[in-house]
């Protein structure tokens, strides 16, 4: 599927490093990792961090684009039973959106970084605050 080749920007394995806005900041630094599934239809995301003392892994399926939306479908799976659905947009920019009900983010990719700016909502959209800031070093 041709229109999936826009997310191989993301393939690879990324150093991940961050923060919360909380009062006091979580620190937060990990890996993620990004691999595309036999067939090419769906990107597989790997989440490995520690946010404070705790460890946060994760899995998410990315794809495939969906033409009547224009973006891609994301459903996320974590460590502590959670389950997020997102939908992924890429603009002429190449900047990314992520955005779901309660949680979206921007990335902005450039080469062997990427950067990420999240917010969260608790009243269904209406307002959201900004959540945490990170950054990702592609090692491989």
């Amino acid at each position: 599927m041709p229109e999936n080749k826009d997310l191989d920007v993301l393939v690879g394995r990324w150093r991940s490093e961050g923060g919360t806005t909380d009062d006091p900041p979580v620190r937060i630094a990990g890996w993620d990792t990004y691999e595309w599934m036999a067939g090419g239809f769906f990107l597989v995301h790997r989440v490995d961090v520690r946010m404070g003392g705790d460890r946060v892994e994760a899995i998410e399926m990315i794809g495939p684009y969906d033409p009547a939306t224009g973006g891609y479908p994301m459903r996320s799976f974590d460590n502590g039973g959670g389950f997020v659905t997102m939908h992924a947009t890429v603009d002429e920019r190449g900047v990314w959106t992520f955005a779901g009900d309660a949680e979206r983010a921007t990335l902005v990719v450039g080469g062997d970084t990427m950067t990420a700016t999240w917010e969260r909502t608790d009243d269904g959209g209406a307002t959201w605050r900004h959540w945490m800031d990170m950054t990702f070093t592609r090692e491989s």
